[in-house]
């Protein structure tokens, strides 16, 4: 049980920058495609500054949320709110789908490229449509718990509070 009224300076900024670069990666992501597509042919893929950053805006995803992993771990979280049962544990398993996402969208990308593993780079593509419903629902229910709810949760991604 944590008595945390908030999340570090830290942790917020760690929040925020992995947001943005995932962010980055969905509307800006689509030029892989045609990377891997050459590198599955046997061709030279072209290596755009696009695909160049695509590489290094996942690495960067990859070792900001281990970090932010590694700062939860060690300093903690706050409670979730007291909301229903069903809540609690829909925030439970979102924030662990997100985590994961955070984690292994990089990895098998990483795989992929790097590993020729064609299998990685199939499951890669499928961590795309799975963000893009995580990263709303996660938005949908901060809003609700700011405006609805009316319980601070958003304060605690917005400025340390302890």
């Amino acid at each position: 049980m944590s008595d945390l009224k908030g999340y570090s300076a830290s942790q917020i900024f760690l929040h925020w920058l992995v947001a943005v670069l995932i962010l980055y990666q969905l509307i800006f992501g689509e030029d892989m495609g045609g990377a891997w597509d050459a590198f599955e042919e046997g061709r030279s893929p072209d290596m755009t500054l696009w695909v160049w950053a695509h590489i290094v805006v996942g690495s960067a995803v990859l070792v900001f949320a281990l970090w932010r992993l590694a700062l939860r771990f060690s300093r903690g979280a706050p409670e979730a709110p007291a909301d229903s049962a069903l809540l609690l544990l829909a925030a439970k398993w979102g924030h662990r789908a997100l985590y994961a996402a955070m984690l292994l969208a990089p990895i098998t990308g990483l795989l992929a490229w790097f590993g020729g593993v064609a299998t990685a780079a199939e499951l890669h593509g499928w961590f795309k449509p799975v963000i893009i419903v995580l990263v709303p629902g996660h938005v949908v229910a901060a809003l609700y718990h700011h405006f609805i709810v009316k319980d601070g949760l958003l304060l605690r991604m917005r400025r340390p509070l302890d």
